[in-house]
């Protein structure tokens, strides 16, 4: 997971017209599930924190998920530091672009600038191919020049192209077929998928939920307030002819 995002926002443009052209699906999440969040957190620091950082957020924002600060301690930072930290990485980014050939990006906001049905579809579009370099490409975004670190949870997907003619237009149809399990299951990946996107969504916007919530009290009262007005000006006025 941690290397293979890091070519969201690195790759050429000519891959991300050939990615947009892909069906998306659809992302089902929820952003009111908190076990999901929960759990889509520690997705995160498991697979992604190792290579990405993510400074924008801070670990004291979890605690906005149920999780107490001994549990952000003990489950989901290993770094040593603090539970107000942000959440960054010890490796420089110059030697990350040694490493991988390119920095991988911070995800603080991926969800927002990638869209959450582009990430979901992605995470679970890997299939091998030995004519690339790392010996992986993704249906959704081709070429993509990283390795399926998850494939051993997912399994190993192969690409099945199959032609249809039609009146002597040929149409080239391709779908991903698993050839060999992984550890999980398809939905439990699928399941996976899920709540790490949910997280990244959070993550992008932690106190959108709240916002949405003021916004609404916000609404509620000034409904009632143009109510009260109307009733005060019907009182004032019932006198003047």
């Amino acid at each position: 997971m941690a290397i293979t995002l890091a070519a969201l926002l690195l790759a050429p443009l000519v891959a991300l017209s050939a990615g947009d052209a892909v069906k998306l699906d659809r992302a089902p999440i929820d952003e009111h599930d908190v076990p999901s969040l929960q759990r889509g957190a520690r997705h995160f620091v498991n697979y992604c924190l190792n290579c990405h950082a993510a400074a924008a957020m801070r670990y004291n924002r979890l605690m906005d998920l149920g999780l107490t600060e001994q549990q952000i301690k003990d489950n989901l930072l290993f770094t040593g530091g603090k539970v107000g930290d942000s959440m960054i990485i010890a490796a420089a980014k110059k030697d990350r672009q040694e490493w991988f050939g390119v920095a991988p990006p911070d995800l603080s906001v991926i969800a927002r600038s990638r869209g959450v049905d582009w990430l979901y579809t992605y995470m679970r579009s890997f299939y091998r191919d030995q004519s690339s370099g790392p010996g992986w490409n993704n249906l959704a975004f081709p070429n993509v020049g990283m390795p399926h670190v998850l494939w051993q949870l997912q399994g190993t997907q192969v690409l099945k192209s199959e032609i249809e003619d039609r009146g002597g237009h040929k149409v080239e149809h391709k779908k991903l077929v698993l050839e060999t399990p992984g550890t999980l299951s398809p939905p439990e990946y699928d399941k996976l998928a899920r709540d790490l996107v949910n997280y990244l969504s959070y993550m992008g916007e932690p106190a959108k939920a709240r916002r949405v919530q003021i916004g609404i009290a916000v609404l509620f009262f000034l409904s009632l307030l143009l109510v009260l007005s109307w009733l005060l000006k019907t009182e004032y006025w019932k006198d003047v002819h």
